[in-house]
């Protein structure tokens, strides 16, 4: 099929596109908005992975800025951006779909960036998230950004074999919040995004824990013995060296535990709720569910 064929066949398609649809916040937003009866076109790299939704067609697309990202973006009014996997060459690739999808006419762009996403962070995938919101801002589409906190999801997942959170986070806090929740919310906004015009949410749970907290949460919960060991940054940078990973990624890991101890990661906000009309779940409700 040339560019011009593909372009005719997808501007009539569904005017909400869906990314990150065979992930858990992409894939929990396509199917709260099929369960609505709201038509979808999902854009996916890999479309066999994508789900089977009703009034849903998938289109295969890259975070790419070219004829066929531009051709599976044709006809489409609002897009749900999820971030991109993380890699070293993630933001280059938010550049261009965001490029791509200007190109292409897409009027709203619903974004979800990171918690105190700045150029500053510490933090350092938040630097990339400042970057794609300041990209999105020039590219003159309307948007909305959801700032995500760290997701409470990832939080029985951080013990070790031994049942050690290892981490240089102190007695900082994080207000996580549940991926439903994020969601949640972005649902509620797709089904209006004209109503989001222009807004930054910062999306929490309902509270602000340390990792000594989250320890005992999850000792509770599991019947395990969990605890936190504050690591020094010789201790972070020793223990996941072993994984092999690239230095970007090693920095990115441990910049998670220096956010919190720096008191980035703080802060509970009324947002999911005022957004959704439903409070957030907590890490024991997560739990228990």
């Amino acid at each position: 099929m040339s560019p011009s064929e593909r372009s005719a066949s997808t501007s009539s398609l569904p005017e909400l596109a869906v990314t990150g649809a065979t992930g858990r916040v992409g894939g929990l937003v396509a199917r709260e908005l099929a369960g609505d009866g709201i038509p979808l076109r999902l854009l996916a790299r890999r479309p066999e992975a994508a789900p089977q939704l009703p009034d849903a067609v998938v289109v295969e697309a890259e975070y790419a800025d070219d004829e066929r990202t531009r051709a599976a973006l044709d006809g489409v009014r609002t897009l749900f951006l999820v971030s991109g996997a993380e890699n070293a060459d993630r933001l280059a690739q938010h550049y261009a779909v965001i490029d791509a999808a200007a190109a292409a006419g897409v009027e709203h762009v619903v974004y979800t960036s990171f918690f105190a996403a700045a150029d500053d962070a510490v933090f350092t995938l938040a630097r990339d998230h400042a970057a794609t919101e300041r990209h999105i801002r020039a590219s003159g589409m309307s948007h909305t950004f959801l700032r995500d906190d760290f997701y409470l999801d990832f939080f029985a997942h951080l013990p070790g074999e031994d049942g050690v959170i290892r981490g240089p986070a102190g007695s900082g806090r994080v207000a996580a919040v549940a991926q439903a929740d994020v969601a949640r919310t972005a649902a509620a906004i797709l089904r209006d995004p004209a109503a989001h015009a222009g807004a930054t949410y910062d999306l929490t749970g309902p509270e602000s824990l340390t990792l000594d907290e989250v320890a005992g949460i999850l000792s509770a919960s599991t019947g395990r013995s969990i605890t936190f060991h504050d690591e020094t940054l010789d201790e972070a940078y020793a223990s996941r060296a072993s994984y092999g990973a690239p230095d970007w990624q090693v920095e990115a890991w441990v910049s998670t535990y220096t956010a919190i101890a720096a008191g980035e990661l703080d802060g509970v906000t009324d947002a999911v709720e005022r957004v959704t009309g439903r409070p957030p779940l907590s890490l024991r409700e997560l739990l228990a569910d």
